[in-house]
């Protein structure tokens, strides 16, 4: 049985699109972390988030290229959008990236998340960074974990 059909019956009344981005808008209201690194959430769809971040002058190391803890954060900011997607609590249980080629200040980067499986608590999920209208600069792989309870209370009346 996937993630999408083990949430409660309220969210699951909700069709799998609108659960995504209730989940989603519940998610980015707190997530300090995206708004200070000045994020961007373009889409969120069952298993699947698009996230944007420019590479700003603080986020620059001493080989004048991104900080790759910085891609990783926009990795595992998109795997965690879509992870959760189902609005089932989901938290990562194993990352790996690989970086492909470095990013520079002003670069605009999409980290594109996609589901690659959802087994009983598991789940494991591909995410891309590239350059906005350029080439990939790094693959993620995460591993899921789901916990107790929903992303959003208020989808199945506690809220």
């Amino acid at each position: 049985m996937d993630a999408a059909t083990n949430s409660s019956s309220a969210s699951s009344s909700l069709d799998p699109q609108a659960l995504a981005e209730a989940a989603a808008k519940a998610m980015w209201q707190r997530d300090r972390t995206a708004h200070a690194l000045d994020m961007a959430l373009l889409s969120v769809a069952p298993g699947r988030a698009t996230l944007r971040m420019r590479v700003r002058g603080d986020m620059i190391n001493g080989h004048d290229t991104c900080h790759g803890g910085l891609m990783f954060t926009l990795a595992d900011t998109a795997f965690a959008y879509a992870c959760n997607s189902h609005n089932l609590n989901t938290v990562a249980s194993a990352c790996h990236i690989d970086f492909l080629a470095p990013a520079h200040e002003g670069d605009l980067l999409e980290a594109v998340a996609e589901e690659r499986s959802a087994a009983g608590r598991t789940g494991v999920y591909d995410v891309t960074i590239s350059v906005v209208g350029g080439k990939a600069v790094a693959l993620f792989r995460g591993k899921s974990y789901r916990i107790k309870g929903e992303v959003t209370a208020s989808l199945n009346g506690e809220g």
